[in-house]
C-alpha cells in the first residue's frame, strides 16, 4: 500500500444551533442545503472539495446513531461510497472520535494519512483546499501532526485562534511550529491578533499518520486509546453501519484534540489556509458569503422587502413581508420565527438553550422528521389527535408495526401504495384510503415509481413516535 494514501475522515456530529430555527438537534446544519450559497447539503460538499486530492480513499464517517440514514442518503445522492460510517453513542468531542478514526483506517490500510474535515463547513477556493492539503502531507509524511490556520481577514470573537513561533507565509505554504492555541478571544484581543501575522484562525482541519497520532494520544492522553481499542472490538455492524460498544464508550473523556495532544505536543505545524473558509457558524456568515441584490439583501422564498437593506430574508412557507429594515436577519419556518441584529447573530444559541431548558419542542425538533423511507410532516395537532402528511420514496417501505394508544387513517394525496394489515393487503390510489384499528399489525409501501404521499390521521390518547412496536424492518430497527 502507498504511503501517501489519504483518508478523509468527515465528523458529523454537531448540534447546528446556531443556524436554529432552520438548522436543529434532529436536522443539523451539516444536512441542510443552504440555497443561499449551494443546492448541496454541507456534508456534501465536504466530501465533493476532496476528490482532486492525489491518493484520495473513500471517506470515513462518524455521526450519531439518530443521524445515519441522513448520512447515508446525503453520501448515496452524491455517488459516495464510505469506507466506514460509524456511529458514535453518545458525543465525546473531537478526540475520541478522531482516535476512533485512526484505528479504523489501519484496519484498511496500512499506514494511510488521515485527514481530519468538519461537515459545515464552505471553501470557495477548493483549488487552493486541494493545493495547501497535498503541501501538508510533506510534513504528515514526516510524522508530524499539521492543522490548517485561516488568514484573519477581520477581528472575530467566534473563532479560536492559532499562535505560530513564526509569521505565518501564505506565498511559501510553508508550515510553523504552534507556540499555542487561544480560546475564542474578546474584541480588543482579537483586534491585536488580527495585526499580527503569527495569528490565525483555528480551522478544525488536522493531516497525520494515523500511527503519529494514535502515538502522541499514547504520550498525552493513554486512557483514550485504551477505550477506544475496547469499543471497537466487537465490530458491531448493522447494516451499512458500525456501532461503537456504548459501555466503553461512554467512558471515554469529553475533550477536543486540540486539548487532548495539539497543545501538549511538540510535533504540532500549522499551515496557511487562505481559501475563502467560514465554519457558517452564524445567519452573519450565510449573509456574508452569500449573493446580494442591490440593496445588500440576500432573499429566499416567498419573501416582499421594500426600504429594506443589508438584510437575510428566508420564507419556508408563509408570505414575509419586511418594511424599512437594516442589518436584520429573518428567518421563518413552519414553526418558527428569528429576527435577529446580524451583530447579535452569535447568541441564537442562548435562545435555543432557553427553548431547551423549559423543554419547548421547537428548540430540538422541525416539524418535518426525516426517516430512512422518506420523511413526515406534523401539519396540525390536537389533544387526542395529529394530521401529518407522510412522503415514501419509490421502492421503500415502513415497519411492519402496531400501536397500543391510537388508530391510523390513511388517505392516499399522490402515488401508489400497498397497504398491510393483520396480514391483508390491498393496493389503494389516489383518494383512497384505509383505516388502521388498534393494536393491528401494519405496513405501508411505496411499490411504484413515484413518491408516494398520504395524509394520515392519528386519533388517540396518545400520539407519541415511541408508540411504536416494530417486528420487521429493512432497517434494523426491531423493537
Amino acid at each position: 500500500m502507498s504511503s501517501d494514501q489519504i483518508v478523509p475522515v468527515i465528523l458529523c456530529g454537531g448540534a447546528g444551533s446556531r443556524l436554529w430555527p432552520l438548522s436543529r438537534e434532529s436536522y443539523p446544519k451539516q444536512f441542510l442545503k443552504l440555497h443561499f450559497t449551494d443546492s448541496k447539503s454541507l456534508l456534501q460538499n465536504t466530501h465533493l472539495r476532496t476528490k482532486k486530492i492525489k491518493n484520495l480513499e473513500p471517506p470515513i464517517l462518524i455521526c450519531n446513531e439518530e443521524h445515519r440514514f441522513i448520512v447515508a442518503e446525503q453520501m448515496r445522492e452524491i455517488n459516495a461510497n464510505p469506507n466506514s460510517i460509524i456511529l458514535e453513542p453518545c458525543g465525546r468531542n473531537t478526540a475520541p472520535a478522531i482516535v476512533i478514526s485512526a484505528l479504523k483506517a489501519l484496519e484498511i490500510y496500512e499506514d494511510p494519512s488521515i485527514l481530519i474535515l468538519s461537515s459545515d463547513h464552505q471553501i470557495v477556493d477548493e483549488n487552493k483546499f486541494v493545493e495547501v492539503i497535498e503541501r501538508g502531507l510533506k510534513y504528515s509524511r514526516e510524522g508530524k501532526l499539521v492543522t490548517f490556520g485561516i488568514i484573519p481577514k477581520s477581528p472575530e470573537v467566534g473563532y479560536g485562534y492559532i499562535k505560530s513561533q513564526k509569521a505565518i507565509d501564505v506565498e511559501s505554504l510553508n508550515g510553523s511550529v504552534i507556540e499555542s492555541f487561544i480560546e475564542k478571544p474578546d474584541k480588543d484581543t482579537a483586534k491585536k491578533f488580527l495585526l499580527d501575522k503569527r495569528f490565525s484562525w483555528n480551522s478544525g482541519i488536522f493531516l497525520f499518520k494515523a500511527s503519529s497520532i494514535l502515538k502522541e494520544i499514547k504520550n498525552f492522553a493513554p486512557e483514550i486509546l485504551e477505550i477506544c481499542s475496547c469499543a471497537l472490538k466487537k465490530n458491531l455492524y448493522d447494516l451499512d453501519f458500525q456501532r461503537i460498544d456504548e459501555k466503553f464508550f461512554s467512558k471515554c473523556p469529553n475533550i477536543s484534540i486540540d486539548v487532548a495532544v495539539m497543545e501538549k505536543t511538540k510535533n504540532a505545524f500549522v499551515l496557511p489556509l487562505d481559501a475563502g473558509w467560514s465554519d457558517v457558524g452564524s445567519w452573519d456568515f450565510v449573509w456574508k458569503i452569500s449573493k446580494k441584490d442591490e440593496n445588500g439583501n440576500v432573499i429566499e422564498g416567498n419573501v416582499i422587502a421594500e426600504n429594506t437593506q443589508n438584510s437575510l430574508l428566508s420564507s419556508n412557507k408563509r408570505l414575509v413581508a419586511v418594511i424599512g429594515l437594516k442589518d436584520l436577519v429573518v428567518i421563518e419556518t413552519n414553526d418558527a420565527i428569528l429576527v435577529a441584529d446580524k451583530k447579535e447573530c452569535q447568541k441564537v444559541k442562548d435562545i435555543v438553550k432557553k427553548l431547551n431548558h423549559k423543554n419547548i419542542p421547537e428548540g430540538v425538533e422541525h416539524q418535518k422528521c426525516y426517516r430512512p423511507w422518506g420523511d413526515y410532516e406534523s401539519l396540525v395537532k390536537g389533544g387526542k389527535w395529529q394530521v401529518k402528511l407522510i412522503n415514501v420514496k419509490s421502492g421503500e417501505k415502513l415497519s411492519l408495526q402496531k400501536h397500543k394508544y391510537r388508530t391510523e387513517h390513511w388517505v392516499v394525496v399522490s402515488g401508489t401504495a400497498k397497504v398491510e394489515i393483520d396480514g391483508k393487503e390491498m393496493i389503494l390510489n389516489q383518494n383512497q384510503s384505509s383505516y388502521i384499528p388498534l393494536g393491528c399489525k401494519h405496513r405501508l409501501s411505496n411499490p411504484g415509481n413515484n413518491d408516494l404521499k398520504i395524509i394520515e390521521v392519528q386519533s388517540g390518547s396518545y400520539l407519541g413516535e415511541d408508540d411504536i412496536e416494530r417486528f420487521d424492518d429493512n432497517y434494523g430497527r426491531i423493537g
